[in-house]
């Protein structure tokens, strides 16, 4: 057995129960682990030097195969039910086994990091990897260690990546052969059977959502945010698709982060270290930061190239819609530096409605805002997943159902009460379509989406008038500077406006079917900000 790289003098394998091994590559540099993947025929080299790989059959994350052991400590405390998968701590003790079996005798590739930025709330990880590029993206993703900080890393949390490793799902407990299961008790996250990168930042994620709301009053938050020259951060939620990580990309303010943050009395903190971002249709005239940002270090995902090169064609989705990059957020010229940024004043929750309905920005009560927040909505339209051949309408609490241990109406409170206290403004911005659904109208341009935001945060609008929509009583300014008058009132935008009229009602009823599942625990205040349905019509 031998060992490279830089370690704490005391980490041991057998700590983490594999007692052989071939290599064991502790902490290697972005380059070495380039090196070590060129060499194991896993990537190539696009023209520039940046590494692509294949993340082999799953292209994206598989929600129905991540679970979280249930016992004495979550088994009260878990919103359990079709995402938050129950698991028993005996079958995770034996797939835990057999898998650091697997990865006994193998080259490992380890990687000491952090999560969180802000110093007070660092939460110490250990990634042991089959793959060297897995221990790369973390390297890209995760809060990066000076040389020092490794040499004394004593990790809380354990992550074991796998992608080799097939479960028997008669055996183990498993849906399939491939899983993501979090044990809260261990301290321990597995993932097998699948290479996909996001796994591994998406662990962690859910991880940080069950502990920082009870144990340090943190709300966490799956949004981008950034700052301005005038110290004033502003925070964007979003599903996948909307525009969040397009959006906080503003030559004219520093990134924060483009995914996931957490919110403290103190300020806004990046819970990672880099960026994760989706390169289908990437261009640099629409996207100059990402970009440029796609450069050595930067590890791209299940692109192809042109024909004869080694240039990338971010047009082609032959492998997968979901083509990504990932890059270390110092890739970004712009970036914010410090470990906390100031607390918010604006608040923007991005959809790409499909059916061409809401505003292409409205301002939203408190109450609406939770109401909003709880719904998570945006809109699939076709090409996106197969089978969906004309829009639909997806719902995803608090912009993140996937990675949300708690129920919620819990990260509601929270930030229905950071809202209040912090007298944060929250904005509804419609990145989708308008002058029609999809199909008969067209897109919101981006240039358009951004002068509205710009508006916000400049305190443009704060003179401006504003009129409030039928069913979905949505306050929308009459004005904007370099935006046309007959944009920002959707109904006025459709040339037959009967079908508007109908075709809102439909996406009302929508929201109104998706929210029963949580009408139990919220208040009537939050109720009552929901938007009206034919039947309340009628009465």
């Amino acid at each position: 057995m031998k060992e490279q790289g830089i370690k704490n003098p005391l980490a041991n394998l057998e700590d983490h129960n594999i007692s052989t091994y071939k290599t064991a590559f502790w902490n290697l540099s972005p380059s070495d682990l380039i090196k070590e993947t060129l060499h194991k025929n896993q990537g190539t080299l696009t023209s520039n030097g940046t590494l692509t790989i294949k993340t082999g059959k799953f292209t994206g994350r598989s929600p129905k195969d991540r679970f979280i052991v249930k016992d004495l400590l979550t088994a009260d405390r878990v919103d359990w039910n079709e995402i938050n998968q129950a698991f028993d701590a005996d079958k995770f003790d034996l797939l835990e086994q057999e898998l650091t079996q697997y990865l006994s005798g193998k080259d490992l590739y380890i990687k000491d990091a952090a999560i969180c930025n802000a110093i007070d709330h660092k939460m110490k990880v250990r990634l042991i990897a089959e793959y060297p590029w897995s221990a790369q993206f973390v390297h890209n993703m995760f809060v990066r260690l000076e040389e020092d900080e490794i040499l004394a890393h004593h990790p809380e949390w354990v992550i074991y990546c796998a992608p080799g490793y097939h479960a028997d799902p008669e055996t183990h407990g498993t849906r399939a052969a491939n899983f993501s299961i979090i044990n809260f008790s261990k301290k321990t996250i597995l993932i097998g059977g699948s290479g996909y990168t996001g796994e591994i930042k998406k662990g962690i994620f859910s991880v940080l959502n069950f502990n920082l709301p009870t144990q340090k009053n943190i709300l966490p938050m799956h949004c981008s945010a950034n700052v301005g020259q005038d110290g004033v951060s502003a925070v964007f939620f979003g599903l996948s698709g909307t525009g969040k990580t397009t959006l906080s990309a503003d030559p004219n303010r520093e990134l924060i982060g483009d995914d996931e943050h957490g919110w403290s009395d103190d300020g806004l903190f990046n819970f990672e270290g880099g960026c994760y971002a989706k390169c289908i249709g990437l261009r640099k005239e629409n996207e100059p930061d990402i970009f440029r940002a796609i450069k050595p270090g930067a590890i791209l995902e299940n692109i192809t190239f042109h024909p004869g090169t080694s240039r990338p064609n971010f047009e082609d989705t032959s492998i997968t819609q979901n083509t990504r990059v990932s890059y270390p957020i110092h890739h970004i010229s712009n970036h914010y530096k410090d470990h906390t940024a100031p607390l918010p004043k604006n608040i923007f929750f991005l959809t790409c409605d499909a059916f061409g309905i809401l505003p292409p920005l409205s301002k939203l009560t408190p109450e609406q805002a939770m109401y909003y927040f709880i719904s998570g909505y945006t809109a699939k339209v076709a090409g996106t997943e197969e089978g969906i051949a004309e829009p639909k309408a997806t719902f995803s609490a608090c912009f993140g159902a996937p990675f949300l241990p708690l129920h919620p109406n819990e990260y509601a409170q929270m930030l229905g009460q950071k809202i209040k206290d912090h007298k944060v403004n929250i904005w509804l911005v419609n990145t989708g379509w308008t002058s029609g659904p999809y199909g008969v109208g067209h897109r919101i341009s981006l240039k358009h989406t951004r002068r509205l935001i710009a508006a916000v945060l400049n305190n443009e609008l704060a003179e401006t008038t504003y009129e409030t929509t039928d069913i979905f009583n949505l306050q929308i300014p009459t004005q904007c500077a370099e935006v046309p008058v007959e944009l920002l009132d959707p109904r006025k935008s459709w040339s037959n406006q009967a079908d508007y009229d109908e075709k809102r009602i439909e996406l009302a009823e929508m929201f109104s079917e998706n929210f029963r599942q949580f009408e139990e625990k919220v208040s009537q205040d939050i109720l009552a900000a929901a938007p009206a349905t034919e039947l309340e019509l009628a009465e």
